[in-house]
């Protein structure tokens, strides 16, 4: 399978994009905001939700390196993330978009253990691209309903 390449330009292509990204994991000192650039990087190793699994052929599960873009940042904040512990795990759970004067508001990226990243933004600007290779992960990711 070729890698995922989407963008997201309103608030139905991004909700498709958090779709993709839900039980990502990323590295606290791997986060990335240029001011200058108005730019925000995430490099991530998403789990593969998309793909069919059948009867007689299971889909293994499947992670692969990632990259979630914003760009025309304003500012970004975060909550609940040590920036002195770069080495600590980030597991992304939703990307949501909360409207201010539009076409801008603010993208949140909603992480478990309650830590979040709040970018103010001009307005939607998001591009998740699949980096490389997959390799198989050890567990599927699952939530209490």
């Amino acid at each position: 399978m070729d890698g995922l390449k989407l963008v997201a330009f309103d608030e139905t292509d991004l909700q498709i994009v958090s779709a993709h990204v839900q039980d990502a994991v990323a590295k606290v000192g791997d986060l990335d905001y240029s001011a200058t650039a108005k730019r925000f990087l995430l490099p991530m190793r998403r789990f593969v939700w998309e793909g069919k699994s059948t009867f007689l052929k299971p889909r293994p599960n499947e992670r692969r390196s990632s990259l979630l873009l914003f760009d025309r940042v304003l500012s970004a904040r975060t909550a609940g993330i040590r920036r002195d512990r770069p080495d600590e795990v980030l597991s992304l759970l939703t990307l949501r978009f909360r409207a201010g004067e539009l076409p801008g508001g603010d993208i949140e990226l909603v992480f478990s253990a309650d830590a979040t990243v709040r970018l103010a933004v001009e307005c939607i600007e998001v591009r998740l691209s699949d980096l490389g290779g997959a390799w198989e992960a050890a567990s599927r990711p699952s939530h209490k309903v």
